[in-house]
């Protein structure tokens, strides 16, 4: 019989990847760590026992995180990325030439393990000059950075363990103060099928520094649950109601090529089920 990696996110829920290869695995007494491949999702990152990124389907959710904050805002140059050492959302960043990111990674280990075992991820993104990599703790950064951004990006794990700091309203209240007039800031929010307090506890902590608090969505297959949300906060209502024509001459204009995002998913994104909207309280 095949092993089997099974996540163990949920006390009540499971899903399980087959192993076909193992590349990397380590447990130094902190954290379990195992990088294998599998032949529908390509390698597979997976941490304590669960999964964090794979090669299969990453791009929709850099992708997403990414570009509808950017296209939203549409005059965007500076960009802060919050954790995110596997390189993606960086790669996706600097597909907008006129963006400036600073990309703020606490561990520099967790650079150079995906350098080497997921450079798919980064594709080449670590090397372009134009991105400014700072090996700090993201919560102080925010907190002490004289910079300013027009886009903040928090790529973190789930609020569990060390990534819990980076879902406070503390941190929130950070973030905006290293905001420019107008900018945004958009998170990792979980899938809210499975994880819904996390919808509630963000909606409410985002909400006490951020006039305009919201979310939208994307289907990533290996987040379990699929439809996964992504914290929206501005003190602008208006760039997350631009119409699809206005997004698709930015998408033009921008030049860049994706995989999943488009201009009509994007406006349609900020589309909420019930389900969701009854967490928002």
């Amino acid at each position: 019989m095949a092993d089997w990696f099974d996540e163990t996110l949920h006390d009540d829920y499971r899903q399980g990847l087959r192993i076909d290869r193992v590349l990397y695995q380590s447990n130094d007494g902190l954290q379990d760590l195992i990088v294998f491949e599998n032949a529908r999702f390509g390698r597979v990152l997976c941490l304590d026992g669960v999964v964090q990124t794979t090669e299969g389907d990453e791009f929709v959710y850099h992708e997403m995180l990414t570009h509808v904050p950017i296209l939203a805002h549409g005059r965007v140059e500076d960009v802060l990325i919050v954790g995110g050492g596997d390189g993606g959302m960086a790669r996706e960043v600097l597909k907008h030439p006129a963006v400036r990111p600073v990309m703020v990674e606490i561990d520099p280990d967790v650079v150079e393990f995906s350098k080497q075992h997921l450079p798919r991820l980064s594709n080449g993104a670590f090397d372009d000059p134009r991105l400014e990599l700072v090996i700090a703790d993201g919560c102080r950064f925010v907190k002490e950075t004289e910079k300013r951004f027009d886009v903040v990006i928090v790529d973190s794990t789930d609020p569990i363990g060390p990534g819990e700091v980076l879902f406070t309203a503390e941190f929130y209240a950070d973030c905006k103060r290293c905001l420019k007039p107008g900018g945004v800031v958009v998170t990792q929010n979980g899938v809210p099928f499975v994880q819904g307090g996390e919808i509630t506890d963000s909606y409410r902590r985002l909400g006490e520094s951020f006039a305009d608090v919201h979310f939208f969505r994307a289907a990533i297959p290996t987040y379990q649950g699929g439809d996964m949300a992504f914290g929206w906060a501005s003190d602008d209502p208006d760039p997350r109601r631009q119409s699809v024509e206005v997004i698709e001459a930015r998408f033009a204009d921008a030049g860049i090529e994706t995989r999943y995002y488009t201009p009509d998913l994007h406006v349609a994104s900020f589309a909420l089920p019930r389900t969701i909207k009854d967490l928002m309280r």
